[in-house]
């Protein structure tokens, strides 16, 4: 059972950042836009049956919880943390789960697997962090030609800043390993 270590504020004032003792996953990024979406996640199932709670989004050592904008983080954040709370820590799922996500870049020819290597190394380096410390990530949906196709999770998914100045800097900087590719937000 993961305690709070600590609470943050992010970029979007509609998202709080939990940071737990804890981990609740080993690498695996966990993100719901709506309670049908987390409905076979016990502890996202359990953060939607509370008011205004509209995206969980959680990896390791943290939880960002999203609100619609319509309640007062005092009160919500006491809310939140009980679940939390009464979460298991990481387990042997979250080993699946990698291994489930690497079956499918095994589906990539040789060399859009090295090109997705490069670009996630890149990403690793140069925007996860980033996006990491403010509640958020991204995740890959998929490499097809020169379209790379990324979907934001936690704090970025609902943060206006994720879709136009961050994903174009993101290909800006991609660009400098890959000149042609387009980066799309889904």
């Amino acid at each position: 059972m993961p305690k709070i270590a600590d609470i943050e504020g992010t970029p979007n004032k509609n998202a709080l950042k939990f940071i737990l003792k804890e981990p609740l996953t080993w690498g695996v990024a966990r993100s719901f836009d709506n309670a049908e979406a987390a409905k076979d996640d016990p502890l996202a199932a359990s953060l939607f049956e509370i008011d205004h709670v509209t995206n969980v989004f959680y990896i390791d050592h943290w939880i960002t919880v999203t609100q619609d904008g319509e309640a007062n983080w005092q009160d919500l954040a006491r809310e939140i943390a009980d679940p939390i709370r009464a979460a298991p820590a990481a387990s042997k799922q979250s080993e699946e789960v990698v291994a489930s996500a690497n079956d499918l870049l095994d589906q990539l020819g040789p060399e859009d697997q090295k090109r997705l290597e490069r670009i996630n190394i890149m990403l690793d380096e140069e925007v996860r962090p980033y996006l990491q410390h403010d509640g958020g990530d991204l995740h890959i949906l998929g490499l097809e030609g020169n379209i790379l196709r990324i979907h934001y999770q936690g704090a970025c998914g609902t943060c206006p800043s994720s879709i136009t100045g961050t994903l174009r800097g993101i290909e800006h900087m991609l660009r400098t390993i890959e000149p042609d590719i387009q980066v799309i937000a889904c």
